[in-house]
């Protein structure tokens, strides 16, 4: 299903005229209202004129998150306050939170690009869907509700938490699409069951929309199940626009791009130097619609590849996997590079354990040590302690086989690890640096 065809089926040529185009009016917008992008662009000695051809981006600077810290709050709008009509932000755990603001046409453009995510997921106006995510700062909650009201579904403005309740609502007010965290989708089917239903013959549910965390293909194979549900994945980042970048169709085939908003490159993250077609790297993001806060060359830090090529559902703007870690949340473990993906995908494939697990990174002397709690499942955890063995030497096995070092695993008793009703803390890291 389709929400803008004309748009998401555009040929190649004719989408590049159209970036091209819209780059070159935002670099003069941007100069004409933003001191920092001004004084960023004349040290760089940058017109509009500079971009002639997609492939002349790469001529204009990266943004940072540090940027929009070191311009807290309002330092990197080209809007003047009485246009503004929203106002979002990061959480600011890991210092000054990035601020972003939206105009009422930045709203109306945010609104559309969750539509099409939401169109191609297979939502339309017959659905009830339940929203639990966090109605705050964050963008996710207010940012989907828009869009899929603009769909014409009904819907649920659950927020997060209260779990027993999250159920007690999808299944009074027969739910059928959920949207939340992929982490926060797989504690709300154990609830579900432990309450005494059948997802399948009790709840409504027939579509998840889920995202603001990594999840392997594993870990879908697992809600799908646990719900009974199609699951989902869409992207975004407040610093670009929050939820709608990127979303999947139906065919589950990668995350089809909004490339008449945004310009999407991957890049070396150690060269910063275009990465080779289909090798994974950094995403970098520029934004082409925006008007409270254009953004240039945005640095992700979320690693993934593109596909290229019109896709089974008839779309053409390029597909982004699934990003299988961040440059700053991966870990280097003795000098090799882990992502937790690798290890949920390396978990999600072996029968007898949960799908709950944490990471606890450590250093003994010199040398780094990482422990992998698993939960197992309740009918092994009280078997005998020859099968647990078994489980755990398969595990430490492939493990082994996936990462190329040796980590320590230990099965811990069912719903022992800390469930969470948002991102999950999958990493706990005790070294000192």
């Amino acid at each position: 299903m389709f929400w803008e065809k004309d748009r998401e089926t555009l040929d190649r040529k004719s989408l590049n005229q159209l970036q091209v185009e819209l780059l070159r009016e935002k670099i003069d917008y941007a100069y004409k209202n933003s001191p920092f992008y001004r004084r960023k662009f004349d040290e760089c000695g940058i017109t509009k004129e500079t971009i002639q051809t997609i492939d002349d981006i790469q001529k204009l600077p990266f943004t940072t998150k540090t940027d929009f810290r070191d311009n807290y709050p309002f330092g990197l709008l080209t809007k003047p306050m009485k246009e503004i009509v929203r106002i979002h932000s990061s959480s600011g755990t890991t210092g000054k939170p990035t601020v972003v603001a939206y105009t009422r046409k930045d709203i109306e453009t945010w609104s559309n690009l969750v539509a099409r995510i939401a169109a191609a997921a297979g939502v339309n106006d017959e659905d009830v869907v339940q929203i639990a995510f966090g109605y705050g700062l964050f963008t996710g909650g207010f940012g989907l509700h828009y869009g899929l009201e603009k769909v014409g579904a009904a819907v649920i403005p659950a927020s997060s938490g209260n779990t027993k309740r999250q159920v007690m609502i999808m299944k009074d007010f027969e739910a059928t699409v959920l949207v939340c965290t992929p982490s926060y989708a797989l504690y709300i089917g154990e609830v579900a069951r432990n309450m005494g239903l059948d997802p399948k013959e009790d709840l409504k549910l027939r579509i998840g929309m889920f995202g603001a965390e990594p999840w392997s293909e594993q870990m879908r194979s697992k809600i799908e199940t646990s719900l009974n549900i199609k699951a989902y994945d869409n992207y975004g980042l407040s610093e670009i626009i929050g939820p709608g970048v990127a979303g999947e169709c139906e065919a589950q085939d990668g995350m089809h791009i909004a490339e008449d908003h945004f310009i999407v490159e991957i890049i070396n993250p150690e060269t910063d130097e275009p990465a080779k077609e289909g090798e994974y790297g950094e995403m970098v993001i520029t934004t082409l619609t925006k008007e409270a806060l254009p953004v240039f060359r945005y640095r992700t830090r979320d690693i993934t590849r593109l596909i290229k090529g019109v896709c089974s559902c008839g779309r053409s703007f390029v597909r982004m996997e699934k990003p299988i870690g961040r440059t700053d949340d991966m870990l280097i473990i003795r000098g090799v590079n882990v992502f937790p993906s690798q290890i949920e995908e390396v978990l999600f494939n072996i029968d007898g354990i949960s799908p709950h697990y944490q990471i606890i990174v450590d250093r003994v002397g010199a040398l780094d040590t990482v422990t992998v709690m698993v939960e197992a499942n309740a009918n092994l955890f009280f078997d005998e302690m020859k099968k647990q063995k078994q489980l755990l030497d398969r595990i430490n096995a492939e493990l082994k086989t996936t990462l190329g070092l040796d980590v320590e695993v230990k099965l811990v008793e069912p719903n022992s690890i800390q469930r969470s009703e948002g991102k999950a803390k999958r990493i706990i890291d005790k070294r000192k640096f």
